[in-house]
This record gives structure tokens, C-alpha cells and sequence, in this order.
């Protein structure tokens, strides 16, 4: 059987600039040709499986034939990667009988059967087995895919403590680089390496590193040398008897190199039919990507069990090249080694340097213009998306959590406040209070920001400013608020002062005619900043504006003299959808009196309205939602923009995974059953085109925002932190490709 090629790591190739922006998770494409949009591969997701099948101890045809029956359904399936556990091919608690070579014998013969099962399946299968090599005996990874041997992992580091006594058996692997060949099988051989890498070019941004069970528990683990290298997805078949809390070590283990990494990490762990003579095992599986767990098993199964996940790729290569951290760490790893520094890598651990590839241990490349190799291509079709996608990404679904999140945005809101407050000479609090969930929760985190300073709350200014469209339940829940939270609270109508304004510009409203343009609205807005601030230039104090995140992100605000300008804003870094449960959670845990608090229920239930426009007779307020778009569509657009950079057709395909269907998912605490609506795809299409239209086209207000606190990690949009941006920029190649997006899948 012909190997695949295997490509030395410092070789020097003529295409070396293309293949190592292949192994550092680069894509010669957007999308995959021919595969349609629904498709998990076209959107760069790679479905991978931590599986783990009740073996037969010391009987590696018996287990051959369950991972083959297993590996099926895998394939049909669209896996292309499947781990099986820690020498699953004879099991892992064979103790003495690893020295007998009819063991030994019949678990090449597996490896072989294997093989010839593989030529029809999908997956590179990564499977456990002893072998021999020269005089000694190896705990193995063995890697295959399509009937040929891709590769052969030595275990690095062996334990020999507590339970485990694998030096009486094995050797450890850690710098072994030679050929390995089969006693039993002349066709049967590879390189056998403790670090190997496999990148599949039809597979953009899947490189594959294995490490095998106690290489996770070491300081320095291969991991870390395989992602220095531009592994993607680690993969760690394991043994690994079960003691109690050991499931949530390992746990901790795995997120944590996901996570440092910027990686995938995929365990396994060996389970029904090894002996337990003095040990029990619990087959656990789980995959983490980037310090977040996308799936778990059960543990203790009787019958085939694991993890079926879609890794984000493009996730992962966005991760890296932000971050750039990672390859800065290689060259430091590089130049330890170069001045004879401690604590260096080991010696094939190379930087990169014009024309030599940068890699750890040996690679392996599938050439697409091989037509041998050609059947690994993505499965067409659409395989559905194996993994969670959040709603509203910038609000956890875990109650938990969610409250956890709404404690550390509340905080930092107040201490930024609390900060500037004390920085500048303790003026008083001017703020605007409508009534609605922007200024509303603005005025809480005032209050708190003076409890914090030990200053009276009656240091808050707080206007309230009727105009033409203000209703009485906003003025009167403001009023309400602004009392009950113990402000100094004042109404000042607008209304004269702005019909002067429009008499004096002209305007068809001042002669009684309905003409409700932008210049109309604009009016009342910045009349109301204006007097804000004038107000703080009389009374010494500040502005503390109210707009959110995600207005920023929309130009959903009047620029200059309007509420896109303040003293300090302390919501410029939380999004609309995060708000509302902000303002629940202030509630949940008391921190105003039981008036505050219904106050602050009686604003929630209200409608999203700038209230500028009058509604005519019997028809409804006016609504942000159905001139903007839904709240909820935008952040989910956002956060896929800021935090992923993710590119329209990806982010329209991610919205309709988490909103086409209102009785699948999750949905955060208290959210209403009324409020759980489905977008399809054209309104999701629609939407998209309008929100990059409105983010292009409003950078600069973004470009002139006030100070104010970064709260979720999500990002924010201050061009002193997170977001810097031409205002000028065309926003045509992203709606050329929002456009494209199809009607239906």
C-alpha cells in the first residue's frame, strides 16, 4: 500500500509560503466550492467525534470489528475526525500481556483489518494500540484515513505512579523520529513520531495534532508544541482509569489548553470491558474549543457512547492571527533555544525564517491534484449544525452564569462612573430620563456610583423631557424612577423651545402641517443634550449619557448636540439585549426599595420607542425595532462582526441556526413565551444588508463617542480600544456578499 507523503519540518518546498499558511489554519477561499450554503464544511465547521465502544479485553479483532461498526454511521454522518481511546485495540488494562507477542501480533493484524475498513469512510481515525519499533515496545496513536496509514504518535510521557505502572511495558516516546514498519505486514508502515501534524487541503483550517493520555497531565505537554506549530484540533485518546474528581481534572486540563492554545481539544477516555480487577473506568468524552466546552457524554456507558461536535475553524484562525501571541511565543521558544537559555524547547522546535516551514515533528499534506486522494473531500449536503449557537450571544443562557455576567457589567459600569466622578473634582450626575431602558438603567448605575463615593443621591440631576411624542406612561414611570431612587428630579418640557426652533428654521410643523422628518426628530434630540448640558455648566456638574452598545453600532443616535454626546457614557459598552436583563437583575437581588423596583418592571414591559414622531389616532407608538430591525438580530450580527469577524454569509447562516426555528435552543431566564419568535432567512437576509448599510455609514459618530467603560468581551466600539475604522470605508463587498446569501435553504 502506498503511504501518503510525509514532509520533513525544516524542508524547504517551492510552494513553502502556501503550506504554511495552511498549517497555521489559512484558506485559500471563502467558500467550498460546490458544497451548498448549508453545508457545515462550506461555512468552515469540521465535524469531529470522541468516541468510546465496550472493548474485549486482549482480543483486537473483536475490537477492529466495533470500531469498524461504529466508524459507519460516523461517516454517513459527515465526521472527519473520530477518536477512539488509549490502546482500545487490545485494552488498556492488559498489564503483563502487552510482553506477549500473540497480543502484539494480532493488534497489527487489527490495525490492517482497520485499514481495509477505511477505504470507504470519511474520518481520519485515531485509534490506540501497542507496537513494537527496534527493541522496544510504544503505547500508540495510530492515525489512518481512506485505507492508508497516515502516521504512528508515540506516548511521550509515561506514568509510573499511583495506579499506573506503563515503564514496566513501555517506552516512553518523546523523542522518537524513524519509520516504523509492521512485523506482520510489509505494506504495512509509516513514520512514527512523537509530534506528528496532518493538514488536509480540502479541509481548510483543519490541522490535526494527537497527544496521548498522561502528555496532557506534564508542564510543557506536546499540545503546546503542536499549536506553536498550527495544529487546530488536538486530539488526546487516553486510558485513564476514573477515581473521584478525576473526570473534572481532566476537565480542567482541556479547557485550559483550548484555551491557551486556541484550539479544539478532543478527549477520550477508555471505558466498558477493560478489567476491573483494581481499577473502574467511565468512558468519558468531551470536546472544548477555545476554553469553551461544545459537548460532553454521559459517563459510565454500557454500549457505544461519545461526543459528536462541529469545531469552528474559521473560529480558530480568527483567535490566532487577533490574538498574534501565539506566534510571538514561537519565536521566544526559537530564540531560547538559539542563546542556550533554560527551559528550551527540544530541538525541533523551529521559528520561523524565510524559507523554512516552521514546524514541530513531521507533516502530512493531502494533495486535492492527487487523484488517489481526491474521495477526502467534504460530504456534500446539509448535516444540520452540531454544536449550540446563542440567540443572544452577548446573554448567556445559564442562569448562573447570567447572573454572574450582570453582576460583572453592573460593577463596572458603577466603578468606571465611580472613577471619573472622583477624578474630576466630585460634580454632580446631569442625566436625561425618559423613561425608557437606555436612561433607566443609566440612572441606577448613577445611584450606585454615588452610594459607592458615600455622596447623597440627591447629587443626581435628573430631567425628565416631554416632546411632541412622549407618552404618559414613559413621563410618568420616569418621574416614578427618579423619586423613588431618591434623584433630584425636575421636568422640563421641550415643546415651546422646539416649535421655536422649527418656526425659526422653516419647518412645515410650525405652520401645523405633520411633517415628521429627520430634522423634526434631531430637533427635539438635541434640544434636550443641549439643555443637559447647559444644565451642568449652571448646577457643576456632568452629563452621563445613556446610549448603548448597539445603537453605536447602528448610528441609532443624533450626532453632535445630541444624545451621541456626554461627559461619560456609561453604557456605550453594553449591548440593547443585555440591558433589559441588567435592569431584571437589579431587580432580582433588591438593591433599591420595592417602589424602585416596580418601577423598574413597569419599564421593561414597555415597547422600544424614541418617542419623537406622534402616533395618529389609533395607531401605535412609534417603534425603534421596525425602522432599525430587531434588537435581537443586530447584536447577533455584532457580535458575529466584532468578536469572530465573521463574514455575511457565515453570519446569516449562524443567525438562521439559532432563530429559524422559536422551539429549539435555549433562551435566557425570563425571557416571555410571547417574546420567542423565528426569523426565516430572507427577513434574517434583509436585516443584514440594513445593518451593514447603517454600520459603514455611521462610523463616525463611533469615531467622536465620550469615554466610557468596555463591559463584554464581545467587544466594543470605541476608537480608543476595540474598534478603529475609516469612516469613510465602502461598504460594498459585504452586502455584495449579504446579497448573495439564497432564500431559502
Amino acid at each position: 500500500m502506498a503511504c501518503a507523503p510525509w514532509v520533513a519540518a525544516p524542508g524547504i518546498a517551492s510552494d513553502a509560503a502556501s503550506m504554511s499558511a495552511r498549517r497555521r489554519g489559512g484558506r485559500a477561499s471563502t467558500r467550498l466550492s460546490g458544497v451548498d450554503f448549508a453545508n457545515l464544511y462550506a461555512q468552515g465547521f469540521a465535524r469531529v467525534a470522541a468516541r468510546v465502544v465496550p472493548i474485549t479485553l486482549a482480543n483486537p479483532a473483536a475490537n477492529a470489528a466495533a470500531i469498524i461498526a461504529d466508524l459507519e454511521p460516523l461517516s454517513a454522518d459527515g465526521c472527519v475526525v473520530a477518536a477512539y481511546p488509549e490502546l482500545c485495540l487490545t485494552g488498556y488494562s492488559c498489564d503483563d500481556l502487552f510482553g506477549q507477542d500473540t497480543l502484539l501480533d494480532a493488534a497489527e493484524d487489527a490495525i490492517a483489518e482497520l485499514l481495509r475498513a477505511s477505504k470507504g469512510l470519511l474520518p481520519i481515525i485515531v485509534v490506540g494500540a501497542p507496537l513494537r519499533h527496534q527493541n522496544r515496545l510504544y503505547n500508540c496513536a495510530v492515525v489512518m484515513q481512506g485505507g492508508r496509514l497516515l502516521g504512528v504518535v508515540p506516548k511521550s510521557y509515561l506514568p509510573n505512579y499511583r495506579e499506573f505502572y506503563e515503564r514496566r511495558w513501555f517506552a516512553p516516546g518523546d523523542d522518537v523520529n524513524e519509520h516504523w514498519e509492521s512485523r506482520r505486514h510489509d505494506w504495512l508502515s509509516a513514520k512514527m513520531a512523537s509530534r506528528h501534524l496532518l493538514s488536509a487541503a480540502a479541509f481548510p483550517g483543519l490541522t490535526l495534532g494527537v497527544e496521548v493520555c498522561e502528555d496532557m497531565w506534564v508542564p510543557q505537554p506536546p499540545s503546546v508544541d503542536m499549536a506553536l506549530g498550527g495544529a487546530t484540533v488536538i486530539v488526546n485518546i487516553s486510558g485513564s482509569p476514573i477515581t473521584i474528581g478525576k473526570a473534572d481534572d481532566r476537565k480542567l486540563l482541556a479547557r485550559s489548553a483550548s484555551a491557551r492554545c486556541n484550539c479544539a481539544y478532543v478527549f477520550t477516555a477508555a471505558g466498558p470491558g477493560e478489567s476491573s480487577t483494581d481499577l473502574s473506568w467511565d468512558g468519558q468524552t468531551f470536546v472544548y474549543e477555545c476554553g469553551e466546552l461544545l459537548g460532553e457524554s454521559q459517563r459510565f456507558p454500557s454500549g457505544p457512547s461519545g461526543t459528536v461536535v462541529d469545531v469552528d475553524l474559521r473560529r480558530l484562525e480568527q483567535e490566532r492571527y487577533r490574538q498574534g501571541t501565539q506566534d510571538d511565543n514561537l519565536r521566544t521558544q526559537h530564540d531560547r533555544l538559539a542563546s542556550g537559555r533554560p527551559i528550551a524547547p527540544p530541538p525541533w522546535a523551529r521559528a520561523r525564517r524565510a524559507g523554512v516551514i516552521a514546524m514541530p515533528g513531521m507533516f502530512i499534506g493531502f494533495d486535492p491534484d492527487n487523484p488517489d486522494e481526491s474521495h477526502f473531500t467534504p460530504p456534500d449536503g446539509d448535516f444540520g449544525l452540531r454544536r449550540p449557537v446563542d440567540r443572544f450571544p452577548f446573554v448567556p443562557d445559564d442562569p448562573a452564569r447570567l447572573a454572574q455576567d450582570c453582576f460583572e457589567a453592573y460593577s463596572i459600569q458603577v466603578y468606571g462612573l465611580a472613577q471619573r466622578v472622583k477624578s474630576i473634582g466630585a460634580p454632580k450626575l446631569v442625566i436625561g430620563v425618559s423613561g425608557g431602558l437606555d436612561s433607566t438603567h443609566a440612572l441606577i448605575v448613577c445611584a450606585k456610583a454615588l452610594d459607592l463615593l458615600g455622596r447623597p443621591r440627591s447629587d443626581i440631576l435628573a430631567f425628565t423631557m416631554p416632546g411632541f411624542a412622549t407618552s404618559d406612561a414613559t413621563k410618568s414611570n420616569a418621574l416614578a424612577l427618579m423619586d423613588a431612587v431618591g434623584a433630584t428630579a425636575e421636568t422640563l418640557d421641550i415643546r415651546p423651545a422646539a416649535s421655536q426652533m422649527l418656526r425659526d428654521l422653516g419647518h412645515p410643523f410650525a405652520d401645523g402641517r405633520p411633517v415628521f422628518d429627520v430634522t423634526f426628530e434631531n430637533v427635539q434630540a438635541g434640544l434636550r443634550t443641549d439643555y443637559l448640558f447647559r444644565a451642568a455648566n449652571q448646577r457643576g456638574g456632568i452629563v452621563v449619557g445613556t446610549g448603548d452598545l448597539s445603537e453605536l453600532a447602528l448610528g441609532w443616535c443624533t450626532y453632535g448636540v445630541g444624545d451621541q454626546m456626554s461627559h461619560y457614557g456609561v453604557n456605550v459598552g453594553v449591548p440593547k439585549t443585555l440591558i433589559q436583563h441588567l435592569i431584571r437583575w437589579v431587580v432580582s437581588q433588591n438593591l433599591f426599595d420595592a417602589a424602585a423596583n416596580a418601577a423598574l418592571e413597569r419599564i421593561l414591559g414597555q415597547e422600544i420607542s424614541p418617542e419623537l414622531v406622534p402616533a395618529g389616532e389609533g395607531q401605535a407608538m412609534q417603534s425603534t425595532e421596525s425602522t432599525i430591525g430587531p434588537y435581537a438580530l443586530n447584536d447577533f450580527f455584532l457580535y458575529h462582526l466584532l468578536r469572530r469577524g465573521a463574514t455575511p454569509s457565515r453570519i446569516a447562516f449562524l443567525a438562521w441556526t439559532a432563530w429559524h426555528d422559536a422551539a429549539a435552543g435555549q433562551w435566557p431566564e425570563g425571557w416571555a413565551d410571547d417574546r420567542r419568535v423565528a426569523y426565516d432567512l430572507p427577513t434574517i437576509k434583509a436585516w443584514l444588508v440594513k445593518f451593514y448599510r447603517r454600520f459603514f455609514a455611521n462610523q463616525f459618530k463611533r469615531s467622536a463617542i465620550p469615554n466610557g467603560p468596555k463591559v463584554v468581551a464581545g467587544g466594543s466600539l470605541s476608537p480608543r480600544g476595540d474598534w478603529r475604522m475609516p469612516s469613510d470605508a465602502s461598504p460594498t463587498a459585504w452586502i455584495a456578499e449579504a446579497e448573495q446569501v439564497p432564500d431559502a435553504i
